[in-house]
């Protein structure tokens, strides 16, 4: 290259440069893309709230049911609204009810030591109900009564936006997928559910109650523990 066409070369550069928004400005600063993660979350995260503050009026504006009739709280959900897993078991019992909390006492506990099995803390996966109500003297729900909280469920879930979800129990299998049989001949195997047009994939288990009553139960349990694991390890999650 000649002189001549070097200055006329740098003479283009400037013209071009020229040709910006007065108020554009270069900067040789990094940028920082960890605050523009970050301030996105945060943008998500009161979007859920919004949409979930809404879903939780709607739920509370049922009317003739009598699990809302017999119980003292409505119990939506708990954890982090934007976490890959979300576990949705099967109803609220005595305990929950009265602290407005999901899974809390023994039942808790155990899906707090199962999860950390497989290097998950409890706090960082999202917790919910296929009914979000008590149902009276902790029965099962009926299947109406799982069918009228069903359509609740999948809008909770289109919200939070999972990327894996863990049905603890009957109750879960059936409000999701509307299988009622039972579930030793369900659990164990990754199934797919369509919501809006998204698919999610699911993992039917036993309930952390069901597991207290029947403990031999828990070794069918570790064996899809570990499957969600591989499922998280497959999918590169993070969590």
């Amino acid at each position: 290259m000649t002189k001549r066409d070097l200055n006329q070369n740098t003479k283009y550069n400037e013209n071009f440069i020229d040709t910006f928004e007065s108020d554009f400005s270069f900067s040789d600063k990094p940028i920082n893309r960890y605050k523009i993660l970050n301030n996105n979350i945060a943008q998500d995260t009161l979007n859920k709230a919004s949409r979930l503050s809404e879903l939780k009026k709607q739920i509370n504006s049922i009317e003739n049911c009598n699990l809302k009739n017999n119980s003292k709280n409505l119990i939506l959900g708990d954890g982090n609204v934007n976490s890959p897993i979300m576990l949705i078991g099967e109803a609220p019992g005595s305990e929950e009810d009265l602290s407005s909390l999901a899974f809390q006492g023994e039942v808790g506990e155990l899906l707090r030591k199962m999860l950390i099995a497989i290097n998950i803390k409890i706090e960082n996966v999202y917790l919910s109900y296929s009914v979000n109500f008590r149902p009276p003297e902790d029965r099962k729900p009926t299947s109406q009564e799982i069918k009228r909280y069903s359509t609740f469920l999948k809008e909770h879930i289109s919200i939070i936006n999972p990327r894996i979800i863990i049905l603890l129990g009957s109750t879960a299998m059936e409000s999701l997928t509307g299988i009622s049989n039972k579930i030793s001949n369900e659990r164990g195997n990754w199934k797919e559910i369509i919501i809006k047009n998204k698919t999610y994939p699911i993992m039917i288990t036993f309930s952390p109650s069901y597991l207290i009553r029947f403990p031999e139960n828990k070794k069918h349990s570790w064996s899809d523990l570990k499957k969600i694991k591989q499922k998280i390890k497959d999918l590169n999650i993070k969590i």
